[in-house]
């Protein structure tokens, strides 16, 4: 039997992608994608609306499956690593006149541990823990429909961390906080990265500059760069006045690659019902 220390620690890669193609319909979303992110990565997915990015983050997740390619999820297929995976969707949805505590909110993220009965003592030392990482230990009791945007925001990441994934999955997590708030939450991040696999879907590159090791380029194709170590030959330089960057390369060619991987016909192959 696996030994928690295998499954923790290797293989190396949280995620590989290889020759990944997905269509909805006749219309292709991703064609020949293929990238590995490294364990204990802080990977910022970047793209325009429409590029694959939620997509891709389905695939992950085992929700879609590739019509031509593979995706391998802590060392195998998606579905079989979905408990070892914590989801932050962009937004939250809720009832507002459903009287759920911020701990009862943040305890639902171990229901998927529970076979019968309710929450134990463990549940909500690992609830209060969580919340206390998010910054909002003293609000235990308050009713969650109480919250600011930002701090439901915030107990969304609690939640997927109390079952303490080894990958941590979030869509556009800070879009609806304010620019402080996001500041924070990336600060969070970096923090989880150094037990967890972080990636996050972000437009606001200013921000990744000055946090991600790893930068995803999804638009229909994806390109992987590695940020901040002194060899790394992909840059992101910050534009004064806003959230926006660019993204400098020192082998410009390795674009001309990526434009013939798109032209390239399907490389992997197709996966049964696709």
């Amino acid at each position: 039997m696996e030994r928690e220390s295998e499954r923790r620690d290797g293989p190396e890669a949280a995620i590989r992608v290889r020759d990944l193609c997905f269509s909805y319909g006749g219309t292709e979303a991703l064609h020949n994608v293929s990238f590995e992110i490294p364990r204990r990565a802080l990977a910022a997915v970047v793209g325009p609306n429409g590029g694959g990015k939620t997509t891709l983050l389905r695939l992950l997740l085992g929700e879609l499956e590739p019509r031509y390619g593979t995706v391998e999820v802590l060392g195998g297929p998606p579905a079989r690593a979905r408990r070892r995976i914590g989801l932050v969707p962009q937004s939250v949805e809720f009832d507002p006149d459903f009287p759920i505590t911020v701990l009862e909110a943040a305890m639902l993220g171990r229901v998927a541990t529970r076979a019968l009965g309710g929450f134990s003592r463990a549940d909500r030392a690992a609830a209060q823990e969580a919340l206390g990482r998010v910054g909002l230990s003293g609000l235990e009791r308050r009713l969650f429909a109480e919250l600011s945007g930002g701090q439901r925001q915030r107990v969304a990441i609690a939640q997927a961390l109390v079952s303490r994934p080894e990958l941590l999955l979030l869509d556009e997590p800070t879009a609806n906080v304010d620019h402080r708030t996001e500041e924070d939450l990336y600060r969070l991040f970096g923090e989880l990265a150094r037990e967890a696999t972080v990636v996050v879907v972000s437009h606001n590159l200013s921000i990744v500059a000055a946090h991600a090791t790893h930068l995803l380029c999804v638009n229909r194709g994806a390109d992987l760069h590695a940020l901040g170590s002194s060899d790394s030959e992909t840059r992101l330089e910050p534009l004064a006045g806003g959230g926006l960057a660019f993204v400098h390369n020192l082998h410009p060619e390795h674009i001309e690659k990526l434009l013939s991987r798109l032209d390239a016909p399907h490389h992997g192959e197709e996966r049964p019902g696709g």
